[in-house]
């Protein structure tokens, strides 16, 4: 699950292919102010439509918390803490019994997710939410065995600035480290595995990773992993070097064009079927809404333009 670090809050996972639930919750922070850096998420956000960058990276709007982005928090803290135990005790009723737990701090440290729940004053639909989330965590028992594991680092946040200045920035599921040295960088993800035709839009993020471990490291992963617990299958990627060349001069680009964007103002929605479960429809102009007042500084665009945030060839 990749975390944002440009104006949202933890969690923040990409729109991914369909079949992906996208685990976005964005709350409100300090004044507007031009973009410093780029994580999966954001960039992610600006290929499918630079209004929708806009919303949540310039005007900072507020995003309500769903059931399925929630639920993947829960399941990717599990996922975390069961490393916390010795190998032997990695167990299905182990990992099952750290669920209530993290609920628990998932709403003490996030107040709005109780909102989620509060017409179901029974516990019915929590009671069943709970034990989907159950069921994704067992699944992975099924993919992995934690056991046999010990992650190098777990949520480990990543910063790397490329010769550009440009700063890229997020935070990894997992990396393993093979004794030979050999890095494998995971993610979870508890959404369905998406189509062939989509995978590649799904591995943007890993190479993304893949790319400021490089950068970071010298060192080019051996592998990329990403784990779907809503479909039982695991997609896996074997990076070479001229791959993060090609990933780090898309950035470059996309980067030039949120540049373009940002002095401009110019931020364009792109509808798409993603558009039904945008939050930000009463601001969009494609259903009739009005952005905000653009909170930074104009200047005047430049003639001949390229289309905000379409991207050239790798």
């Amino acid at each position: 699950m990749e975390t944002s670090t440009e104006g949202a809050t933890r969690p923040d996972i990409s729109p991914a292919g369909p079949g992906e639930a996208v685990d976005t919750v964005v709350v409100a922070g300090p004044p507007a102010a031009p973009p410093v850096s780029l994580s999966p998420s954001r960039a992610s956000d600006f290929m499918q439509c630079p209004l929708l960058y806009r919303f949540r990276v310039i005007d900072r709007l507020p995003e309500k918390p769903s059931e399925a982005a929630t639920r993947g928090t829960l399941v990717h803290a599990v996922l975390e803490r069961l490393f916390d135990a010795p190998a032997g005790d990695r167990t299905v009723p182990r990992a099952k019994a750290l669920i209530p737990g993290q609920w628990d701090r998932l709403r003490e440290s996030r107040p709005e997710v109780a909102q989620l729940f509060a017409d179901d004053p029974e516990g019915e639909r929590l009671a069943r939410w709970l034990t989907e989330a159950e069921a994704l965590v067992e699944r992975w028992f099924t993919l992995e065995d934690p056991s046999r594991l010990e992650p190098a680092e777990r949520e480990l946040f990543v910063e790397a600035e490329l010769d550009s200045g440009l700063r890229l920035r997020g935070i990894i599921d997992r990396v393993d480290v093979a004794p030979t040295g050999e890095v494998r960088i995971v993610d979870y993800k508890t959404g369905k595995a998406p189509r062939p035709e989509y995978a590649e839009g799904a591995l943007f993020q890993m190479k993304f990773y893949a790319l400021v471990v490089w950068r970071l490291k010298k060192v080019v992963p051996r592998r990329l992993q990403l784990v779907y617990l809503g479909s039982g299958d695991v997609l896996t990627y074997d990076p070479v070097l001229a791959d993060l060349e090609r990933v780090e001069r898309k950035l470059l680009a996309l980067w030039e064009a949120i540049r373009r964007a940002t002095e401009t103002g110019d931020w364009r929605p792109r509808p798409t079927k993603l558009c039904g479960w945008c939050d930000h429809q009463a601001h969009c102009p494609e259903f009739g809404g009005t952005p905000p007042p653009y909170p930074l500084p104009l200047r005047a665009p430049e003639s001949g333009g390229a289309e905000q945030g379409r991207m050239g060839p790798d």
